[in-house]
């Protein structure tokens, strides 16, 4: 395996981030990169799932998305985008997991702005973009249980985002996850209560090297560490 950084991570952090009009943009060379690019070897289902998730970003306004993104995401802690949610919950242990999340980054001279936080996947995702491929592999492995549980959860709300979790697993060396039969996100973010689903979900033990709601812009790191404000 090639010790070069990987950009395939880079591209499914954009595709997990808010939508926004640079995801618009940039939508044909994402596609592109996945489907021509290094990873042609995902299963055929995966492929498939990816190609209706592009579809279902094409046919759809930016407003609708995000709507459809916030009520997706922003529905507890099953859905959580946020790594630590899944492991920590509210609890103490969650602030210094953050912490040591964080330090991790600041060692590779990664540094977020204020007030974004580094358990969120899309950002876990960029990190992992800048490092040689073996490293991130075997990282973005340490978060497996996390993203199968994410991605049933997804596929339990028939979610198109389900596609796009469960991609990463193969990336990891892992075994796909399971994708539903159909997916409306439309339907999904008209739903009057999820919460029962959230209350089902199980705490499990899941191991992992630390905002409840999903950033809602463009995830960006920085060579040096922001000037504070006055």
């Amino acid at each position: 395996m090639s010790r070069a950084p990987d950009p395939t991570y880079a591209a499914f952090a954009a595709l997990l981030d808010y939508p926004d009009d640079a995801l618009v943009d940039a939508l044909d060379s994402i596609e592109a990169h996945l489907r021509d690019g290094p990873r042609t070897r995902w299963p055929k289902a995966v492929r498939m799932g990816l190609e209706r998730f592009f579809a279902y970003l094409r046919e759809r306004d930016l407003l609708t998305l995000q709507e459809n993104y916030v009520a997706l995401f922003d529905r507890g802690r099953a859905t959580s985008l946020h790594l630590f949610e899944h492991v920590h919950g509210e609890s103490r242990d969650r602030g210094q997991a953050m912490v040591d999340l964080l330090q991790m980054y600041e060692r590779h001279g990664l540094y977020l702005k204020p007030g974004e936080l580094p358990d969120y996947l899309p950002v876990f995702l960029e990190y992992l973009s800048r490092l040689p491929a073996p490293d991130a592999r075997d990282l973005l492995g340490e978060t497996g249980d996390i993203l199968r549980a994410l991605a049933a959860q997804l596929a339990q709300r028939r979610s198109h985002y389900s596609f796009v979790v469960g991609a990463l697993l193969p990336m990891a060396g892992l075994a796909p996850a399971d994708a539903p039969t159909s997916a409306d996100d439309d339907a999904a973010a008209e739903h009057p209560d999820y919460r029962a689903l959230d209350a089902a979900y199980a705490d499990e033990a899941v191991r992992f090297v630390g905002a409840a709601t999903p950033a809602e812009q463009t995830v960006q790191f920085h060579d040096r560490r922001p000037a504070r404000r006055a």
